[in-house]
């Protein structure tokens, strides 16, 4: 039975959801040695427990959640392995990170070597705040885990092998995210060109619903931006494993690479402007257009001579 359950990495998804935990009435844990000063304060106001290393953690915990930047995800179940080993006990280890599932069941072979048991999962959805954020889980003990879905956590088990769960979500953050960094090129592009008017124009007659999409998309993803390039590039690696173009999502990594650098990128996602929208948005990213693209853009569209 499930009863303290420590969060690797508390960032803002991984504070909501052992905030969402603590809420059920169970003991959440993070080992925050060596962390900054932003994770300490959001594990704080979350309610989560310090107990400093990854080796109190696990010590302490009967199950571990990583939640964190995918391309930290195998490096972060290698240090959770060590000190199971470290410690002698086992744990049921759930690695809910945006990775593709040949890199899940990477995962799955290093902490399960060292006595763990293993759950694939992925999240779909923003942190357990505002509304319940659905956890879809796989593997053969994907159940032990799902029993602790509530109103704020959803746990969804869509079968019985390491890399459902992973390879759903690829495919659906293929759409979402993909679909937020075409937006966002397309619109940058278009604001670069003297178009941002007529685009919007034309998109308010004849695609409103994908306009409210980039509406409510483009805003809140610069400060993710960081977390995304990573995420990009696993769903690039789950289209190349079963023989398909990895490329369309690798660009989409590069647009939100380049975001990452601009000064929304900088931002802290609980810090940034509530109230700036998707125009100011646009033109605020336009600004930090590579120099000489814009020139370049406006010779593509002028005029040419008679």
């Amino acid at each position: 039975m499930i009863q303290t359950i420590g969060i690797l990495s508390p960032g803002d998804m991984g504070a909501a959801i052992g905030q969402a935990l603590a809420g059920q009435g169970l003991r959440v844990v993070a080992a925050l040695d060596a962390r900054s000063a932003r994770t300490r304060r959001l594990a704080a106001e979350a309610g989560l427990e310090d107990v400093g290393s990854v080796e109190r953690m696990v010590e302490a915990s009967d199950a571990v959640l990583s939640v964190l930047v995918p391309a930290q995800a195998v490096a972060a179940a290698e240090r959770v392995a060590a000190a199971l080993r470290s410690v002698g006990t086992s744990l049921l280890y759930a690695d809910l990170n945006a990775v593709a599932p040949a890199t899940t069941r990477r995962i799955g072979e290093i902490v399960e070597a060292a006595g763990a048991r293993y759950v694939d999962g992925g999240i779909i959805g923003p942190p357990p705040r505002d509304r319940a954020t659905r956890i879809h889980l796989s593997g053969p003990h994907a159940r032990e885990l799902a029993a602790l879905a509530d109103q704020v956590l959803e746990f969804v088990v869509v079968g019985p092998q390491i890399g459902q769960a992973s390879g759903l979500k690829m495919c659906y953050a293929a759409l979402t995210k993909g679909l937020t960094a075409l937006g966002t090129e397309l619109m940058v592009t278009a604001h670069q060109l003297g178009l941002h008017e007529p685009l919007r124009a034309e998109l308010e007659h004849s695609q409103q619903a994908l306009l409210s999409w980039l509406t409510r998309s483009i805003p809140g993803m610069p400060p993710k931006a960081h977390r995304w390039v990573g995420e990009m590039e696993e769903i690039a690696a789950t289209f190349e494993g079963i023989g398909l173009t990895p490329r369309t999502l690798l660009g989409a990594a590069d647009m939100y690479r380049w975001v990452a650098t601009t000064p929304l990128g900088q931002e802290a996602p609980e810090r940034r402007d509530q109230s700036r929208g998707l125009d100011e948005t646009v033109v605020a990213l336009a600004e930090d257009v590579p120099a000489g693209a814009t020139d370049h853009a406006r010779r593509q569209t002028a005029t040419p001579a008679s």
